[in-house]
């Protein structure tokens, strides 16, 4: 007889990991939004330099990166949540705030590790469409919201379709949202928006919004995708202690912690990395629009293209996917995202972008 799980797991969906880890060096990884440059040497030399000691457990305070983040962001320290990448803060506030009975809202697509919060812990997810322009419909989201919600959710820019809303839109659905009602402002790919401007705006809203927890990571523009360090910046104390409370201790390995602290020391080095990827952004989306796809208005280190109207949009995208990495591209294509007919394609480098335009080019 074999082992009876929980009920839940046959309802919890599985991350749509990409493919492509063992494709070969010469594979334009165009696929999960990964920074197209490596660390810096002094971030690798700061995470190697601490593996000699890696026998002991690390500082379960992250006393250092903390304090680091406290300083840059000026919010305290005690309203500041670290996890195993921003999937690890987002699964536990999952856990600490949903139930059987709750109610999480959320915009669909959207990133992929939403939906799992409610198959988790019982709750029921409202998945609201985005508008016509790939983007956030926050009055749509109010009118969904009632006596049961307990989490908002709202990805900004969006993953996966890249786009953005200003801050004063969120501030004015903010201001409809009941207190006691958490909202998270996942902000991932800030940094690259042009329609929010200034990556430190939105802290403006912590200072009114004890409910609001801005999420946060260093997987992408700081380009420590693999060694998962993701962060939140809360309104209110009670939400660090909360998601604390819910997760394993040692959430952060040592190598992540000193190679984080080490990067948040190189702000000019990032922010030319910005300004790097955002002419690659727009050079991107030339290539893409002369080709006569749409490009949804990118705020983010990749772009979302819609494909021809077909029959089968599903079968379309997945024959276009697998001509790309025929030809040594991998990209995401939009079924696994939440909608059939498109495809998401991070922003690489020059050679890796013209690579891509040049084989859709021929497959289309």
């Amino acid at each position: 007889m074999p082992i009876e799980f929980a009920q839940r797991i046959k309802q919890i969906p599985s991350y749509p990991v990409a493919a492509g880890y063992n494709l070969g060096a010469d594979m334009a990884m165009l696929a999960s939004n990964e920074c197209a440059y490596a660390p810096l040497p002094e971030v690798v030399e700061a995470a190697t330099s601490v593996v000699a000691g890696a026998h002991r457990y690390p500082d379960p305070s992250y006393d250092p990166l903390r304090t680091a983040l406290s300083d840059r962001y000026g919010i305290p320290r005690e309203r500041i949540a670290l996890g195993n990448g921003s999937c690890d803060v987002l699964l536990a506030a999952g856990a600490a705030l949903l139930e059987p009975g709750a109610e999480v809202v959320y915009a669909w697509p959207a990133f992929s590790v939403y939906p799992q919060l409610a198959a988790t812990t019982g709750a029921r997810a409202i998945q609201v469409p985005l508008d016509s322009e790939h983007r956030h419909d926050l009055d749509a989201m109010r009118a969904e919201l009632t006596a049961a919600t307990r989490l908002i959710l709202i990805c900004n820019p969006n993953n996966p379709t890249s786009t953005a809303l200003p801050l004063e839109p969120i501030e004015e659905f903010l201001e409809s949202v009941p207190p006691h009602v958490c909202v998270i402002l996942d902000e991932a790919y800030v940094e690259f928006s042009l329609a929010i401007g200034d990556p430190y705006a939105s802290l403006e809203l912590l200072k009114r919004f004890g409910n609001l927890v801005l999420l946060r990571t260093f997987s992408k523009v700081y380009g420590l995708a693999g060694l998962r360090v993701g962060y939140a910046l809360a309104g209110s104390t009670e939400f660090r202690g909360a998601v604390d409370q819910v997760r394993q201790p040692f959430h952060l390995n040592v190598a992540a912690q000193a190679a984080a602290t080490e990067a948040l020391k190189h702000q000019d080095a990032v922010e030319k990395r910005v300004t790097l990827t955002l002419a690659e952004r727009a050079s991107l989306v030339e290539g893409v629009k002369r080709l006569g796809l749409e490009v949804a208005e990118s705020d983010a280190n990749f772009i979302w293209v819609v494909l021809p109207d077909a029959d089968d949009p599903a079968a379309a995208e997945q024959a276009i996917a697998k001509g790309l990495l025929e030809r040594g591209v991998l990209i995401r294509a939009g079924t696994s995202l939440g909608r059939a007919g498109a495809m998401r394609v991070t922003v690489g480098t020059e050679r890796e972008n013209e690579r891509f335009v040049a084989a859709l080019g021929e497959l289309l």
